[in-house]
């Protein structure tokens, strides 16, 4: 099969249902694209998009650093053995912030740890379809503040995640009066991580923490194997 490219822009609008047209490229022989929608529309309209995010605000806590099945992941997924499909991870986002304004002391840096060949996790809730906007479809479930109970093999810490937390933060009678302003963050995976069946992902701090609470949400598409 022969493609054949035009140099520059097109120099008329086409209609639905052409044919035979030629690709556009640059004057470096280069194919050039644009996004039709914006990056994860594909996957959202054929349903393959998910999400788990937090119901409520959730203070940080004791378990939000451990790696046993006691721990409480801030944001986490776990993939069936039984699953036919992949997890591939796309996004996480995070908001932190102070609920005591006081005394206390910062969580420590955010952390990602996964766990693989977890066959028994009856703990989690049913993520979100991006299409639908139901708690339905996914083969996966989500660990946004639930105990991972059941959990066959401790969870091991991995790599920093690309997330914003006040790491060195100490304070004492900062006064009622304070503004507390949240730190957010966006860390955009793009794919980079993959929670095979039987893998459990889990966002984790690092310092014994309860003046802090957070917000956030999980994105992943579930690709059959």
């Amino acid at each position: 099969m022969q493609l054949f490219g035009q140099v520059g822009a097109p120099s008329q609008s086409l209609g639905v249902g052409s044919t035979n047209v030629p690709f556009r490229q640059g004057q470096l022989g280069d194919m050039v694209v644009s996004e039709l929608n914006g990056r994860f529309y594909e996957q959202a309209y054929r349903g393959n998009l998910y999400s788990a995010g937090t119901l409520a605000v959730n203070a940080l806590s004791a378990n939000t650093i451990t790696l046993t099945a006691t721990a409480t992941p801030i944001l986490g997924v776990w993939n069936p053995s039984t699953s036919t499909a992949n997890l591939v991870i796309l996004q996480a986002s995070l908001q932190c912030f102070i609920n005591s304004l006081t005394s206390g002391s910062g969580p420590g840096a955010f952390v990602w740890a996964w766990s693989v060949g977890n066959t028994a996790i009856p703990t989690g809730t049913t993520p979100i379809n991006r299409k639908t906007l139901t708690a339905a479809g996914s083969q996966a479930k989500g660990l946004v503040n639930t105990a991972l109970t059941g959990l066959t093999n401790n969870l091991v810490i991995y790599e920093g995640a690309d997330l914003q937390a006040p790491a060195g933060v100490t304070y004492t009678t900062i006064g009622s009066t304070s503004v507390s302003i949240p730190i957010g963050g966006v860390q955009n995976c793009d794919g980079s991580i993959i929670v095979p069946p039987g893998g459990v992902l889990a966002l984790l701090n690092t310092t014994s923490c309860t003046t802090f609470s957070v917000v956030g949400r999980l994105l992943w598409e579930e690709v059959p194997l």
